[in-house]
C-alpha cells in the first residue's frame, strides 16, 4: 500500500509540474495592424480590439484545487474501507 501511494504521489507531482510549465510557452501578443487610424483619433491605428486572449489562470487553479481535493477524498476512502476489512 505504502508503494502504491508513493508511485501515485510521484506520477500526480509529475503531472502538475507538466500542467505548469504550460505558462512559460505563452506567446506575446500579436502586433498591431498595419495602415492608417480608423477614427481613433490618437494615431494608433484604431481601438483597442487588438488584444487577444481570456484571463483564465485563477479559474484554472481553483479547478486544480478542487479536483485535487476531490482525488484526495477518494483516496482516504479507499484507506479507510481497506483498513476497515
Amino acid at each position: 500500500m505504502k508503494n502504491l501511494l508513493i508511485r501515485l504521489l510521484r506520477k500526480g507531482l509529475l503531472i502538475i509540474i507538466i500542467f505548469l510549465s504550460f505558462s512559460v510557452f505563452a506567446q506575446t501578443a500579436p502586433p498591431p495592424p498595419p495602415g492608417g487610424s480608423s477614427g481613433a483619433g490618437d494615431g494608433t491605428g484604431g481601438d483597442d480590439t487588438s488584444r487577444t486572449g481570456a484571463p483564465i489562470g485563477g479559474g484554472l487553479f481553483i479547478l486544480l484545487g478542487l479536483g485535487a481535493a476531490y482525488g484526495g477524498k477518494k483516496l482516504y476512502d479507499l484507506r479507510k474501507e481497506k483498513l476497515e476489512e
